[in-house]
């Protein structure tokens, strides 16, 4: 029988780790959004450059908000993080940024 399928593994995943079905039905568009955005190269091969690129074309082209970003960096995350793109370089310092308001 064939290995399952990397979105089926994402599936496999979030249901393993007991993830809400509307988890499962974010996450699951937006990793194959961020595959797709990469003409479908595999996250194995891909790192934090990707996932920056990815979301600044979010950011640029697709003029998301902040949130909307963060929704699909928590489904790319998952992604790298489940185990499910083994061997992707840890993702840090990706992200839309934080505003913490006038310092004291």
């Amino acid at each position: 029988m064939a290995e399952p399928r990397l979105l089926d593994r994402v599936r496999d995943a979030l249901r393993v780790r007991h993830y809400s079905i509307r988890i499962e039905q974010s996450y699951v568009p937006w990793i194959k959004r961020y595959i797709l955005f990469h003409g479908k190269r595999h996250p194995n091969g891909m790192g934090a450059e990707e996932v920056s690129a990815f979301l600044s074309h979010l950011a640029r082209d697709k003029n998301v908000a902040a949130s909307t970003q963060n929704q699909a960096l928590a489904a790319i995350l998952f992604l790298i993080q489940a185990g499910t793109a083994s061997g992707t370089a840890m993702v840090g310092g990706c992200g839309p940024r934080q505003t913490t308001g006038p310092a004291a």
